[in-house]
């Protein structure tokens, strides 16, 4: 069984027990929380598409723990010109675990 749900704006597949990586969300750590935008499930070689949301299903999920991607460098550079800036960036994001998937 699978579902995907749109969270934060991103579109992730989930099944349960499993942890996905997802933009930083304003939740605690090791608090619940529940989606009710799901997109698709398929349970048992049946798949049920939403036009947008399939109604009635919800995932439930944990915060596992918030974090920082690894850094990414952003350099900028015009030739001739002496111009050159170098920078960093990371990425927040929360790391769930879905504990399941209500249809």
């Amino acid at each position: 069984m699978y579902a995907i749900v749109d969270i934060a704006g991103k579109q992730v597949k989930v099944e349960p027990d499993a942890r996905v990586k997802v933009p930083r969300l304003k939740v605690e750590e090791g608090a619940q929380t529940e989606f009710d935008r799901v997109l698709l499930v398929r349970k048992e070689g049946e798949v049920q598409v939403g036009a947008p949301v399939v109604e009635g299903a919800r995932v439930k999920a944990t915060v596992v723990e918030h974090g920082r991607d690894k850094k990414v460098i952003v350099f900028k550079k015009k030739r001739r010109k002496g111009y050159k800036v170098k920078r960093g960036h990371r990425q927040p994001h929360t790391i769930l675990k879905i504990d399941e998937i209500i249809v």
